[in-house]
């Protein structure tokens, strides 16, 4: 009789331990994700304050694949400040992503499955 309480046993907590690294991985892709995108962000960020320190009338070159198109320098500005938006929203969808892995992380409590 003790054989498939034990063998019930073991295959909830093999299952319930691959949860738990599944979400300790996403966890971890979540966090890069937000690193990059904040790195971006602020890459934005620099570049949107050297353009602005430059004269209105001053055209720029956008580099777009292996070439180079000539824009103006606002509309340069708008898309780097929504490039700056976009990472901001998406930073804020993983942010919330990860916390709820977390949580889920810290609801597979494997001393539960044992006891």
């Amino acid at each position: 009789m003790a054989a498939p309480v034990d063998l019930e046993l073991k295959k909830a907590f093999t299952e319930l331990q691959a949860k738990v690294i599944d979400t300790q991985q996403k966890v971890k892709l979540a966090d890069i994700q937000i690193e990059q995108l904040n790195r971006t962000k602020k890459h934005a960020h620099l570049t949107d304050t050297e353009i602005m320190t430059l004269v209105d009338e001053t055209n720029m070159y956008e580099g777009v694949g292996r070439m180079f198109i000539l824009q103006s320098k606002e509309a340069i500005h708008s898309q780097l400040l929504e490039k700056q938006k976009i990472a901001e929203e998406k930073i804020k969808e993983l942010e919330v992503e990860a916390s709820y892995c977390f949580n889920l992380k810290s609801a597979f409590n494997l001393k539960s499955v044992i006891f």
